[in-house]
């Protein structure tokens, strides 16, 4: 028997030791493990770490969340027995507000926006939530956002309590007591970089906030979506609209300014594609089985970004924030990835381009690629229908 097959055995042992009994399933949230990167990173200066967080019972981040605001909401007597608990959501926080309300016997309400995949929407529902659609492309301001529904809900509904989880600053607190904490401690202390996708801000600043006062030089690294505002207003502190397009990833990115989000220890924030961000995602299930969601395929491609920084003594952590199955639909789906143009013509189905070959690849929706495409079917048309077009210019006198 090899060294290693006797480790695991022996660690497997003293796992089975320690009998883990809880009294409900909020017990678990917490303590993910922290999985080192070797594949994918090949050829990248230092060590590489995944913060796991779909090792939560919820499969992602935002049971922290979840579990710390019903917490201190109920401390504070804003959440009464048999209550309804609404909230705003991309899907994550909604499943974690979803389970604790059935393991607390509350009502949920959750508003999304149209862009949350189909598995998000009916796990929500599997919760016993009820679920409110809404648009995307339209301003936080307008009735018909997945914010402002929310708010009026709220207001609607008897003995409701909105979670505001962008502006509830509980939101970045359970990061603070948590995370940051695991993270320091998995790490012992040697963490360089902490990178990180800026959502509603909470998992980026808590554990930020953590991480700088055990040591002021970590580099807290922000990731930011093509169409987001975050990136502008962290680099000029104002807020521009015209920045607002519509994206793909989920969780990542906002069209607003949350308060969660301590700008001040931010160092550098990037902003990644769609496309990369996919490509990423599915290469870390390929390379190191980690079948992650298309958020932590963003927060490794930052990682590529800032390797011009790094040398052999840095040690970088990204958060995968929750578990790829919640996107079945869209990234792990060759024909989804087909019809956004984030795979080559040419490939099989099953394997993904490299980043290599996407450099020398026009993007599908390009302005060149777009227009060619254009110029081509309007030769097919003319082909097919020069007869009738030379008729009906006969017809009217042309």
């Amino acid at each position: 028997m090899n060294e290693y097959t006797t480790k695991s055995i022996n660690s497997l042992i003293n796992w089975n030791r320690k009998v883990m009994v809880y009294e409900n399933l909020s017990g678990t949230i917490g303590n993910t493990p922290l999985v080192r990167l070797n594949k994918i990173t090949a050829g990248l200066t230092g060590t590489y770490y995944a913060k796991v967080e779909a090792f939560n019972p919820g499969q992602s981040a935002k049971d922290r969340i979840a579990f710390y605001m019903v917490e201190q909401a109920e401390k504070k007597g804003l959440i009464k027995p048999g209550g309804t608990i609404v909230e705003a959501t991309s899907g994550n926080t909604g499943f974690s507000i979803a389970m604790l309300s059935a393991i607390k016997g509350y009502k949920c309400i959750l508003t999304l926006t149209s862009k949350a995949s189909t598995e998000k929407i009916s796990l929500l529902k599997s919760l016993g939530a009820e679920v409110v659609i809404c648009p995307v492309d339209v301003s936080p301001e307008d009735p018909r956002s997945y914010y402002s529904r929310a708010e009026q809900i709220a207001k609607e509904t008897p003995n409701a309590f909105y979670l505001a989880q962008n502006f509830n600053t509980d939101n970045a607190a359970a990061h603070y007591h948590s995370t940051g904490p695991e993270i320091w401690k998995q790490t012992e202390g040697k963490i360089t970089h902490y990178v990180c996708c800026a959502g509603t801000g909470g998992t980026l600043s808590g554990v930020a906030k953590y991480l700088k006062e055990q040591n002021p030089a970590i580099r807290i690294i922000g990731i930011d979506a093509y169409g987001s505002v975050l990136k502008k207003f962290w680099e000029t502190g104002i807020y521009d609209p015209n920045e607002i397009k519509p994206y793909k990833v989920e969780g990542l990115g906002k069209n607003i300014i949350p308060s969660n989000i301590d700008f001040s220890l931010i160092d550098e924030f990037i902003k990644v594609s769609d496309r990369d961000s996919a490509i990423r995602a599915r290469e870390l299930a390929s390379k190191e089985g980690l079948l992650m969601g298309y958020s932590s395929g963003s927060a490794m491609h930052g990682i590529f970004q800032i390797q011009h920084e790094l040398d052999e003594n840095s040690v970088v952590v990204a958060l995968f924030s929750d578990h790829g199955s919640r996107y079945l639909g869209k990234i792990y789906n060759d024909g989804w990835m087909t019809e956004q143009g984030y795979l080559l013509g040419n490939e099989s189905e099953t394997k993904v381009p490299s980043i290599n070959e996407w450099e020398d690849h026009e993007h599908y929706y390009s302005y060149e690629s777009v227009k060619r495409r254009y110029r081509t079917y309007y030769r097919i048309y003319r082909l097919m229908y020069r007869k009738y077009i030379s008729q009906t210019k006969k017809s009217l006198g042309l």
